[in-house]
């Protein structure tokens, strides 16, 4: 039953994300052809000696080179520098704006009749490149998709550091076509003269060499540029109105409504205590930690959950203070609440309230009945908020959520 079928090898950042989420199908295919090598990556300083070498040794075996420059300006003065090194060389220049003599400098339009003799002469290039007439093609990354040269074995990509992730990847399976040994050669400037997003694109280039790399670029390329807008333009970018993981959340309910199945809400109970609950700076000194703690506290879903999160704090950091001895204790309630489906909770040492959600699994006939006792310290509201109060009051709120808790575990509904 399927429809659309997507090849890539480095999906954008929108797609994949897409993918992981379930909102399109995702198959791998991580089998190389028959005898093929993986691409020897080199990153380089610009070396007018490297750029010799990787040239003549290519010539001697009898291959071709590719020479990757970003912008039509300069690309004709990198050709002439390169006939320079390599003198018996054979080199072409090949871009998206190509002239015939006649019209050359001159800008073109779609369409047209010099447009038309531009894409012949870029045309002509090519296929002389293809029939082994020239050694070294100097060109714009409009080479980066649909070529299919075994012979073309080196690439050079000057500047490397201005592409983009997938770009470089892509520019790198140009070679290696093969079942010859092929190169890529990455020439960069000086590493403070790079941003860290540059820097770290070049080393995800450079460690990921091996055949069939292409899911984990893109996956570094999404976690790089964000998963853009999947109900817009945006191929890329981060969503930060509503936050990832509620994001992927709402994106996740979506696909299963889609599919036509039932889509049950998780509860997070809205919790107000009258008791001092958090973990504290002077305990946990790293924000970024302590946030992290906080949101696991915070998302489990069963008390052992809670026990084993707080073992490994005291592990990490000594015995807690009481502070966070009561946010464990709260976290636990709310495991409890959770699975009560209660979607808050006000406690104080006096009394406590629960907002039950219409599905909740207490038996609402046996509640009822449990409220309409003689004297019954419960009171339940038509907004199905139950109430219970505590006379003598207890120490805090959390004394008396758990007590109301023990009560209510016998008011389940059978299953």
């Amino acid at each position: 039953n399927v429809h659309i079928l997507t090849l890539s090898a480095t999906p954008i950042p929108r797609t994949l994300q897409m993918a992981v989420s379930g909102v399109r199908e995702l198959s791998l295919i991580t089998t190389p052809p028959a005898d093929r090598r993986a691409v020897r990556t080199v990153v380089t300083r610009h070396d007018e000696n490297v750029i010799r070498d990787a040239i003549t040794r290519e010539m001697a075996r009898g291959g071709q080179v590719f020479y990757v420059h970003g912008r039509i300006e300069g690309l004709y003065e990198r050709a002439n520098q390169l006939k320079e090194l390599v003198p018996n060389a054979r080199i072409a220049v090949a871009h998206g704006q190509m002239a015939t003599k006649k019209t050359k400098g001159t800008r073109l339009k779609e369409g047209d009749a010099e447009a038309e003799a531009s894409e012949n002469a870029l045309e002509r290039t090519m296929l002389d490149f293809v029939e082994g007439r020239y050694d070294v093609l100097a060109a714009t990354a409009i080479v980066e998709s649909g070529l299919d040269i075994a012979r073309a074995n080196t690439i050079l990509i000057d500047r490397a550091d201005l592409f983009g992730l997938a770009q470089l990847y892509q520019l790198r399976g140009r070679v290696g076509r093969s079942k010859e040994r092929a190169y890529c050669y990455l020439i960069v400037p000086p590493v403070e003269a790079m941003t860290d997003e540059s820097r770290a694109r070049i080393e995800a280039v450079e460690r990921h060499t091996e055949l069939g790399s292409g899911f984990k670029i893109a996956s570094l390329d999404l976690e790089l540029r964000g998963a853009g807008d999947l109900l817009g333009g945006e191929q890329s970018g981060n969503v930060a109105s509503v936050g990832f993981d509620l994001f992927v959340q709402m994106l996740g309910d979506a696909v299963r409504e889609l599919r036509g199945e039932e889509v049950v809400h998780d509860v997070d109970p809205e919790l107000s205590f009258d008791v001092s609950a958090l973990l504290p700076d002077e305990w946990v000194d790293d924000t970024g930690l302590r946030l992290s703690f906080y949101k696991r506290l915070a998302g489990a879903y069963s008390r052992d959950e809670v026990e084993s999160i707080a073992v490994e704090m005291e592990n990490r950091f000594g015995p807690p203070p009481a502070e966070a001895k009561s946010f464990y204790r709260l976290m636990s309630l709310k495991s409890d609440l959770r699975d009560l489906k209660v979607l808050g909770c006000e406690a104080t040492g006096a009394r406590v309230t629960l907002h039950l959600r219409e599905d909740t699994p207490l038996d609402a006939a046996r509640v009822t009945e449990l409220v309409r006792k003689p004297r019954s310290p419960y009171k339940l509201t038509p907004d199905m908020r139950l109430t219970r109060r505590f006379d003598p009051p207890l120490q805090n709120g959390i004394d008396t959520a758990e007590t109301l808790l023990e009560d209510l575990a016998s008011y389940r509904r059978k299953a």
